[in-house]
């Protein structure tokens, strides 16, 4: 495992965050409690020290799970983050956005169900039109001046939102976005013209999301759809990855490059995401131990400045996504 420093936080992180989407019973394709803990255990033995998740995960069963497991470690050694914008375990008026009562009632939550006084990092899960970012900074911010929350982040949304709380928080003394968990991959880099220049000005780590695109990167183009998780994006998620301009040809040398070094499509495309500066860890999620096994391996694939240009190339600008 490499290990890299977490944006202006000073936390040093593993250079691969396992996301939590995948525990819980919410979806067919997702973990039981059981088959969560091998993959979370097995995670820790290679030595990943940094989890994402949210209260929206399986209505908060992810939270509760991935509590459970890490109880049995030495906490401190950990870095966990979680999110708040959407409702967890019960749904009701106030159970989202990102109003103080519902970031004070969900932070409390979340720190239940995780068996933990404090987070590491707290992220808004998306930007609340509803509320101005003044009410959530300051209710943010006392939650770290309280010790429930050590750092707090912010997640996809226009660049100009990200400086606007950037710029508030400066103005008026609160705690600021030190974290962007943003949607960035091969085949969607238009976080390039938006808040990845800012977060490398400012020094915000940069922890992408779906960096395999919900495993469009990780499989030939035409085998997709072959897989349940393919068809939830798809159909319910909406997700175009593989509609883009460019996506075939992309994934196409994606394949190329595994079959030139040996490895597979999502080794290649993770060994990207490795090599880029901006980037700090993606969140890799998964179900299978073995997925998570070559994620790791991955690490140790160095990706030449010539076939990092020669993914990229076929990239064409797309319609701004995953905001919302």
């Amino acid at each position: 495992m490499e290990y890299t420093t977490l944006g202006s936080t000073g936390m040093e992180v593993s250079q691969i965050c396992l996301g939590g989407m995948s525990f819980g019973t919410d979806r067919e394709w997702m973990l039981d409690r059981e088959e969560s803990r091998e993959l979370i255990e097995r995670a820790i033995d290679l030595g990943i020290t940094f989890f994402d998740t949210a209260n929206v995960y399986s209505a908060g069963e992810s939270e509760e799970i991935l509590g459970d497991v890490l109880a049995d470690y030495d906490r401190d050694e950990l870095v966990v983050a979680s999110k708040v914008r959407f409702p967890g375990a019960s749904d009701h008026r106030n159970a989202r956005g990102l109003s103080r009562k519902t970031i004070e009632q969900e932070l409390e939550h979340t720190l239940d169900r995780l068996g933990m006084e404090t987070l590491d990092c707290y992220q808004i899960h998306r930007w609340d039109y509803e509320t101005p970012i003044e009410t959530t900074l300051r209710a943010l911010d006392d939650a770290v001046r309280r010790g429930k929350v050590r750092h707090i982040g912010a997640s996809s949304m226009w660049a100009h939102q990200f400086l606007e709380a950037r710029r508030v928080s400066e103005r008026d003394g609160l705690a600021t976005f030190e974290t962007m968990q943003n949607l960035y991959h091969l085949a969607y880099r238009e976080a390039e013209r938006e808040t990845v220049p800012v977060c490398r000005r400012e020094n915000v780590g940069i922890i992408p999301w779906s960096p395999l695109a919900a495993g469009y990167l990780a499989r030939p183009h035409e085998e997709f759809r072959t897989t349940v998780r393919a068809e939830h994006e798809v159909e319910n998620a909406d997700v175009p990855y593989h509609e883009f301009p460019a996506s075939s040809e992309i994934n196409d040398r994606v394949r190329e490059l595994a079959d030139e070094y040996d490895a597979t499509m999502a080794q290649i495309a993770l060994a990207w995401h490795f090599e880029n500066d901006d980037v700090t860890a993606p969140i890799v999620g998964t179900s299978s131990v073995e997925h998570l096994e070559e994620a790791v391996e991955a690490l140790e694939i160095s990706l030449s400045a010539s076939d990092v240009d020669y993914l990229e190339a076929p990239y064409e600008p797309v319609p701004v996504y995953g905001h919302e």
